[in-house]
C-alpha cells in the first residue's frame, strides 16, 4: 500500500507528539538518522504545540500514513506571503531512508505553490551536517543567516553542549510543470 499524504486531524495530536519524539530524542530516536539526542535532551514537542499547528489559519500540518498509521510529519506555514516555512518535520526512525519524507517535503512544497509563495524556508541546527546534506540534495542552500538556540527556553529541548546555533536554509520553488 502506498503512503499516503494528508492533513492531520486533532485526534492524531498523540501520535503526532510520539512520532517527533521518537524521530528526535531519546533511545527511540538511534534507530534513525535524524536524532538529535546528541545535542538535546528533553521534550522536542507535546499536545499544545500540535494542537496549536492544527489551530493555526495559515499553517497546515500535514501526515504520511500507511494503513492509518501516522509514519511522518509536516508543517508548512505561509510566512511572509513569498516564502513558507516548514518545521516539524519527523518520520518513524523504522521507516527513515525509504521516501517518507521526500514525500512529505514533496507535499510541502505543492501547499507552498498553492499560496503563491516562491520559496520554502527552515531552520536546521549548525551542528546536524548530516541533515544539513539531505537538505542540499533537496535543492535548499543556506541563506548565511543564523539565528541563536533559544537557551532558557525548555519547549526547544535541554541542551547538552553550549554552541548550538540555527542557520537558515531556502530553495526557491520552481513552477510547476504542466
Amino acid at each position: 500500500m502506498p503512503i499516503e499524504i494528508r492533513p492531520a486531524e486533532p485526534t492524531d495530536v498523540d501520535a503526532i507528539v510520539a512520532l517527533v519524539t521518537a524521530a528526535y530524542r531519546g533511545d527511540a530516536s538511534r534507530g534513525g538518522w535524524t536524532t538529535e539526542a546528541h545535542l538535546l535532551d528533553g521534550r522536542r514537542t507535546d499536545r499544545g504545540e500540535v494542537a496549536g499547528a492544527l489551530a493555526a489559519p495559515d499553517t497546515v500540518l500535514l501526515t504520511a500514513r500507511d494503513g492509518g498509521q501516522v509514519v511522518g510529519c509536516i508543517t508548512v506555514d505561509r510566512g511572509d506571503g513569498t516564502t513558507a516555512h516548514f518545521g516539524m518535520f519527523a518520520v518513524d526512525p523504522t521507516r527513515q531512508s525509504g521516501g517518507v519524507g521526500g514525500a512529505l517535503l514533496d507535499a510541502a512544497e505543492a501547499q507552498a505553490r498553492a499560496w503563491g509563495c516562491t520559496g520554502l524556508a527552515l531552520e536546521v541546527l549548525h551542528q546536524r551536517t548530516d541533515l544539513q546534506g539531505w537538505y542540499r540534495r533537496r535543492g535548499f542552500e543556506p541563506t548565511g543567516e543564523t539565528q541563536p538556540f533559544p537557551y532558557g527556553d525548555e519547549r526547544f529541548g535541554l541542551p547538552r553542549r553550549d554552541d548550538l546555533v540555527f542557520d537558515l536554509w531556502r530553495r526557491s520553488l520552481p513552477p510547476e510543470p504542466r
